[in-house]
């Protein structure tokens, strides 16, 4: 379910180096649908937005046991409902640390270099070398990674080999990542010393609107924000007080907390109706992409397979490596 065009090839190929029958449909998965399964042994889907939960008893209804979601967030479904119907629901929990970090060091540095500003004076042709467009190098800035899993272990290695001093925080800190970062106690010691903080955890119920007006107040005034994360770790209204009260210097954010309403999708010559979106999108000092850090070659390719992946080992063992509960 949920499958484009330009999943076609890769679902092909593996296919057929696997032996096993995979029929798409560009549809998602609903109540209204649910008979497309019947006849098959296993279903993945890439989910956008809350997944109605009715649909696990009539999954189990028709012989299937798992549901492998294509990306790496589950948060969007309800996994206590769908152990209680034998569901094993799974992700992709790392399809490719690259794409992500290397476009959150991408952002880093349009923000500490004001390349948003730079694109604004070329359009306008002022081509004078004046403060409001001068930037700052990486060398030598703090960087705090706020979640140290494998995609912000990796942009804090992209970091460090730049001269930066890395630190970070994980609920579940390592020590053999020592070299490249140093472990805080809390996220709040992170941030008041950083100069970027690069957000790369999950969203979960306790760390909704983990950047509020508190959290913004804790930052350096000349800092930067990039979530390459989950759109509900940041309070989009308390960002843009921050933003216009210089709590700090400029954002970069790869997703939005209500963006499903909108990504993905064209919208052209529509009315954005979400007045905070529109803000976002024309605000100065945010730099706005439409969830597109993932969005590789690499990463497309790897989310399909690893999926099916997932689906045929459950299908054969009853149980998989990417299972999330």
């Amino acid at each position: 379910f949920n499958v484009n065009e330009e999943r076609m090839p890769f679902i092909k190929e593996w296919s057929k180096r696997n032996d096993v029958e995979v029929a798409t449909s560009s549809d998602s998965l609903t109540l209204d649908n649910i008979d497309l399964v019947d006849g098959y042994d296993g279903v993945t889907i890439a989910q956008v937005g809350n997944f109605d939960s009715k649909i696990f008893p009539e999954l189990k209804k028709r012989g299937i046991q798992q549901l492998a979601q294509r990306t790496a967030g589950f948060e969007n479904f309800d996994l206590e409902e769908a152990t209680k119907n034998n569901i094993l629901v799974s992700n992709v929990h790392s399809y490719s640390p690259e794409s992500i970090a290397e476009f959150s060091l991408l952002l880093g540095l349009q923000l500490i270099r004001k390349s948003h500003l730079l694109d604004k004076k070329i359009k306008e042709q002022d081509f004078r070398w004046v403060p409001e467009i001068r930037g700052r190098i990486i060398k030598g800035k703090t960087i705090a990674i706020l979640g140290v899993g494998n995609i912000g272990l990796t942009v804090a290695k992209l970091y460090k080999a730049f001269g930066a001093n890395v630190i970070g925080y994980d609920p579940y800190p390592r020590d053999s990542v020592s070299h490249i970062l140093t472990d805080k106690s809390s996220i709040e010691e992170a941030v008041q010393q950083a100069d970027i903080i690069s957000v790369h955890m999950p969203a979960f119920p306790d760390n909704y609107h983990l950047f509020d007006e508190k959290m913004f107040q804790l930052m350096k005034n000349d800092a930067h924000l990039v979530n390459v994360g989950r759109g509900s770790l940041v309070d989009t209204k308390a960002l843009i007080k921050a933003l216009d009260s210089n709590e700090l210097v400029s954002a970069a954010l790869d997703v939005y907390e209500n963006e499903t309403t909108y990504v993905p999708g064209n919208h052209r010559g529509q009315v954005i109706e979400d007045e905070v979106l529109q803000q976002v999108l024309f605000h100065q000092k945010i730099d706005y992409y439409h969830h597109c850090a993932y969005y590789t070659d690499d990463s497309i390719k790897n989310m399909t397979w690893f999926a099916l992946d997932a689906t045929l080992e459950v299908i054969n063992t009853g149980d998989t490596k990417y299972r999330v509960n």
